[in-house]
């Protein structure tokens, strides 16, 4: 070969090379989070739960409702919460309570709304600024879709007032927004322009929507997403949160879930969310050490 040869075969082998796509290890876009009712039974108290979940390595926290009224009755102060978790560097991210907002029933309704005034102003004062609105109350009887978009309405309205964000969660038990094209239909026709959707693995497989709908659900309404796992059996429709187990345990599509979400390309709180005895009986630190640790091979699928 003489030298022209070595010339171009060089610069042809520079040129083909700098086609050569690169290999990018995707970055995570979730921040791994700890709902409480993991460990509810162990009953440590909410100033507790904060330690050990940032103890644990958990980055933010759902907190329940009635673990901030407990705190109150028994004298708490709730700015010391609020300045507690900051100096634990874990952001509580969002509250679990239930209020019946989306009840047929006007009385039923406004003492709910009322409700919701009252655990919004706990949240101001925690620095939490996300709210569940399951559709608690309504789980037997059918509720018109168009009224449900109203009912959401009225409730983002007080939210907008106290700057707390209702997170519109799907229940698979429920008559009411137990798949996802019914939470999108009460989000769109709801009028409000920064709607949420909270959803959660073993809510999607118990009310028969399709793991691919997730994709359907745009990256700025999917803030908070509830991780667990759940058997090959029982059936959907016998299947209860006490079938609940770890991700990674059960027979959920986890890895298909992990990569859709991940391609939403955007900020977002995966939270460990069970209701099992198994883990109710077990040390609190025991339980968040394997559920941080599921939770990061979780991630590590993508």
């Amino acid at each position: 070969m003489n030298r022209r040869d070595l010339i171009k075969s060089g610069s042809l082998g520079l040129i083909a090379s700098s086609f050569q796509p690169k290999i990018i290890k995707p970055k995570s876009n979730f921040t791994l989070c700890l709902n409480t009712s993991t460990i509810m039974r162990q009953n440590i108290g909410l100033v507790k739960e904060l330690e050990m979940a940032a103890a644990a390595g958990f980055e933010g926290i759902e907190v329940w409702i009635r673990t901030l009224e407990s705190f109150k009755m028994a004298g708490g102060n709730f700015s010391d919460v609020k300045k507690r978790a900051s100096d634990l560097g874990i952001k509580i991210v969002n509250a679990i309570g239930f209020a019946a907002w989306m009840s047929d029933d006007p009385n039923v309704r406004g003492t709910a709304l009322e409700q919701t005034k009252r655990e919004m102003d706990m949240l101001q004062q925690i620095g939490c600024n996300k709210i569940a609105a399951p559709p608690f109350g309504v789980t037997t009887q059918k509720v018109k879709l168009e009224l449900s978009a109203a009912r959401y309405r009225d409730l983002c309205d007080i939210g907008s007032s106290m700057g707390v964000q209702p997170q519109l969660e799907i229940w698979g038990f429920s008559q009411n927004i137990h798949l996802v094209g019914q939470s999108l239909f009460i989000a769109a026709e709801s009028g409000v322009p920064n709607t949420a959707i909270l959803a959660d693995v073993y809510h999607l497989h118990k009310g028969g929507s399709a793991t691919t709908a997730l994709s359907l659900i745009p990256s700025q309404q999917l803030e908070i997403f509830h991780m667990n796992d759940y058997p090959a059996e029982p059936k959907p429709e016998t299947l209860t949160d006490a079938h609940r187990v770890m991700p990674g345990d059960g027979a959920a599509p986890i890895n298909e879930i992990i990569k859709t979400l991940a391609s939403k390309n955007k900020s977002m709180c995966l939270s460990l969310e069970l209701f099992s005895e198994k883990y109710w009986a077990m040390p609190v630190k025991e339980v968040l050490a394997e559920g941080i640790d599921k939770m990061k091979r979780s991630v590590s699928l993508i």
